[in-house]
Parts: structure tokens; C-alpha cells; sequence
């Protein structure tokens, strides 16, 4: 009986720390054990259909995350055209939100940052809701603070109207402004977005709660699977 715990212990341990194996752990003669991660926004059913051992299945289409210019803490212009083939997680922040909500989101995008530093599909962005004081200069300063190294986790700022469109219709997360006690001040939704490499969103994960930032890990993982199980089907 010890033996086969051990041998328990060494498995859930390769799981997490090999994600290309927990892939393989969980095939069973060609079929899938593990449940997919669910698609969040609008969806409806296409008019082309997709085979499946040989049975026709109607394609969905899903919301996908729009396009944008947005300027990172090197001054480099991005687009999703820069995250081609990558995982992307996502959140929102401001500089001026010295608030122990921010900071806790800041720590948790550090240690994923530390985490995935060597997985080349997988990247991160931090997302200003106040690009009228986030300059460029503002998320370099800030980024060099946070040691957020542009290209794996990019500190985006850049017009106003465009960063509303992303994070409120794209990502679909709560942002805005409001007066609070006679002054306005930034409302948003505290959250972690997760997106596959089609920008569609798998996830949201509150920042604070490190329950869900601990399934956040988990569902990186589960999508990693997702994304070589569709290589090898040839999707």
C-alpha cells in the first residue's frame, strides 16, 4: 500500500509539473477523460460542420476577443498578431490603484510570469483602464518595478476609447468610471481572463482569491492539453 501511494504522489506531481504529460495521462485508447474548458460570450451555431469518427458535427462560432494597437513598456506597437499561437492571460490595472487588490493582482501576474517563464505558449498582459496617466513612460517605470519582462508579460497603455472597447466588449469585464464620495473614480472588475490561441476567452479568475488563482494554474494546464490534443487532430 505504500508503494502505490508513492507512486500516486510521483504521478499528481508530473501532472503538474509536465503539462504536455498530463495530455498524455489523460487519453485512454485515443479518448479524451479530462472535460474541456467551457467558451464564455455570445456563440451560435456556423453554417460548416467539422468530422468526428466520421460524423458530421455543425461548427460553432465563438466570441472572439478583438483586435488591437496598443503600446507595451519597450514602446513597441502590439497587436494579437505579436500572441500568434499563444495562451494569453489578461488583466486590468492602473497605476494610481495603490489598493491591496492591485497589488495582490500584481503578485499573482509576477509569480504566473515566474511560473511559465520558459513555456513559450503561454504569455501575459496587463491591461490600463487609465491610459490619460499611464503613458508610456508611466507603464515603463512601472514595469521595470514589477521586473515584467516585455514580451513574455507586456504592460499595454494607449488610446483611451480603444482599451474600453477591448476590456468591456472584448474581454467582457466590468470598467469604467464613476464618483465615489465626490470623486470620480475607476470601477472595474477585479479579474483574470484566460484565452486560447483563437482569442476566444476559457476563463475568469478573481484576483484576490487564490482558490481561483490555484484553478487558474490548473485550467493553463488543461488548456495546454486542449491545444496539442487539436495539433494532433489537425485542427
Amino acid at each position: 500500500m505504500k508503494g502505490a501511494s508513492i507512486k500516486k504522489v510521483l504521478i499528481l506531481v508530473t501532472i503538474l509539473a509536465v503539462p504536455g504529460f498530463l495530455y498524455y495521462l489523460l487519453q485512454d485508447q485515443g479518448k479524451n477523460r479530462y472535460k474541456p474548458l467551457p467558451f464564455f460570450g455570445k456563440k451560435e451555431v456556423g453554417k460548416t460542420f467539422h468530422s468526428v469518427r466520421g460524423k458530421m458535427i455543425p461548427d460553432t462560432i465563438y466570441h472572439h476577443v478583438n483586435d488591437f494597437k496598443l503600446i507595451n513598456q519597450k514602446g513597441d506597437t502590439l497587436s494579437w498578431k505579436n500572441y500568434t499561437g499563444k495562451i494569453v492571460v489578461l488583466n486590468v490595472f492602473y497605476t494610481k490603484g495603490a489598493t491591496d487588490g492591485v497589488g495582490f493582482a500584481n503578485k499573482a501576474m509576477k509569480a504566473f510570469d515566474a511560473t511559465y517563464a520558459h513555456n513559450k505558449a503561454v504569455n501575459f498582459i496587463g491591461l490600463t483602464i487609465d491610459p490619460v496617466h499611464d503613458t508610456p513612460e508611466v507603464i515603463a517605470d512601472f514595469a521595470q518595478k514589477l521586473s515584467a519582462p516585455a514580451g513574455k508579460w507586456d504592460i499595454l497603455t494607449g488610446d483611451s476609447t480603444q482599451l474600453y472597447n477591448l476590456i468591456n466588449n472584448g474581454l467582457i469585464i466590468d470598467a469604467r468610471q464613476e464618483p465615489v464620495r465626490g470623486e470620480m473614480r475607476f470601477v472595474y472588475s477585479n479579474m483574470f481572463v484566460l484565452l486560447d490561441t483563437e482569442r476566444r476567452i476559457r476563463g475568469y479568475y478573481e484576483a484576490t482569491s487564490q482558490e481561483a488563482l490555484s484553478k487558474l494554474d490548473d485550467e493553463i494546464k488543461v488548456l495546454l492539453a486542449e491545444e496539442l490534443r487539436n495539433t494532433k487532430d489537425g485542427r
